[in-house]
């Protein structure tokens, strides 16, 4: 049987009932800490986790906070500032007090049906967050927000439908995950092949002794500033800045291959384009010699540079042409510049394509995973109008 015929079933008749979350699970405090004192106290390998906003998190020992601020059931915790999201975690871990998390006290829920409705909703507790000038919620907006509990008053049968969607569901997220740590390793290889195909020996060209002859950035390329894309009409060429792309227009500045340099902004942004394009003036774009460098090359080996030990801006990250220009350049024969190219290809397809490569595989599994969430938490008796707090309804 599938898992939705079976699911199906086991809906079949079913009653929801819908509760403000503080009701269904209890909410846990954190622990005073600052972002300095995190990264001081910081051990990697040590026990306890301690989440801040966003990705930034810290592992320290037991002993480094109160022993009240340690939760230590399978959790749902809470970032409420910048970035809101909920993230699941059943280890020992604390985190900042500006944050909360939830965890269930009673055997009939099932944390992690709870955290996949709340996933599902993430939307509307960021559209709450949206209308302070720092994205922000508040404990109420949690605390009331309206959960489902099928079959309410049989506990069991309630169990079984919430731990078979939690099933269905982690299945898809484990695919992710491990998509994901595939995709991480491979990333690491590229670098590795990359630094290593192009780790060219310059001391030795210095000394007369070298084999691939080593010239200055503007030898081979001549450094080309943007332009104001707002008086341009709409059309099919990108715009790009420091960035990525911004907008499509339908004047290009350059159509030929060549290799984009950031002058402003993210200046780690570098970008290989192919095709006509326009480029604004946080970002540089170049003219190449082909008869001494194949532009992939150029840009394959451009990838390698630490921009950011350039950065000439004082506040805003800057490169300049001068700079620019007297970066040493590589240059092994075409026919070698040509069999670098196509092994670093080959990494770069699987990396970062998303119509062929691991990205597209992890794309593809989000979106099921999405789809399915959808269709397994749109319960029958949901409130109208969609997501609502008991306060909304009250009123």
């Amino acid at each position: 049987m599938s898992n939705l015929s079976y699911l199906e079933k086991l809906l079949d008749g079913v009653e929801v009932e819908w509760l403000p979350l503080k009701e269904v699970l209890v909410r846990t405090k954190g622990t005073k800490i600052t972002a300095g004192q995190m990264k001081v106290l910081h051990k990697d390998g040590a026990p306890l986790k301690i989440f801040a906003g966003g990705k930034t998190v810290a592992f320290v020992d037991f002993n480094d906070i109160p022993e009240k601020d340690v939760n230590r059931e399978p959790s749902i915790i809470v970032k409420s500032r910048g970035v809101i999201e909920f993230e699941y975690y059943e280890k020992p871990f604390s985190h900042k007090s500006e944050m909360w998390s939830y965890y269930s006290d009673n055997d009939a829920i099932d944390i992690k049906f709870i955290y996949h409705f709340l996933k599902l909703h993430e939307r509307h507790f960021q559209g709450i967050g949206s209308r302070m000038q720092m994205p922000q919620i508040a404990t109420p907006d949690t605390d009331k927000f309206l959960v489902p509990i099928p079959c309410p008053n049989n506990p069991e049968k309630s169990l079984a439908i919430q731990a078979e969607i939690v099933r269905i569901l982690d299945a898809f997220t484990t695919m992710t995950a491990e998509l994901t740590a595939e995709l991480n390793m491979r990333k690491k290889q590229y670098n590795y092949y990359r630094d290593q195909l192009l780790s060219f020996d310059l001391s030795a060209d210095q000394a007369g002794e070298g084999d691939v002859e080593w010239v200055k950035l503007s030898t081979v390329a001549n450094i080309k500033n943007g332009k104001d894309w707002k008086k341009l009409g709409s059309g099919k060429i990108p715009v790009y800045g420091s960035g990525g792309i911004m907008q499509y227009v339908d004047t290009f500045a350059y159509n030929k291959p060549t290799v984009l340099i950031p002058r402003k902004g993210s200046i780690t942004n570098i970008f290989y384009v192919d095709e006509p394009f326009w480029n604004v003036d946080t970002i540089y774009y170049t003219e190449l010699d082909l008869d001494k460098i194949i532009p992939k090359f150029f840009y394959y080996f451009m990838t390698t540079i630490d921009m950011m030990q350039l950065d000439t801006g004082s506040g805003r990250p800057s490169l300049t042409q001068a700079i620019l220009n007297e970066i040493k350049i590589p240059l092994p024969t075409l026919e070698e510049q040509a069999r670098i190219i196509s092994l670093l290809d080959k990494f770069d397809t699987l990396t970062t394509s998303l119509q062929e490569g691991l990205p597209r595989e992890i794309e593809l599994r989000q979106k099921q995973y999405e789809y399915y969430r959808d269709l397994l938490l749109s319960f029958p008796a949901s409130p109208a109008g969609g997501p609502k707090s008991h306060s909304d309804e009250a009123a």
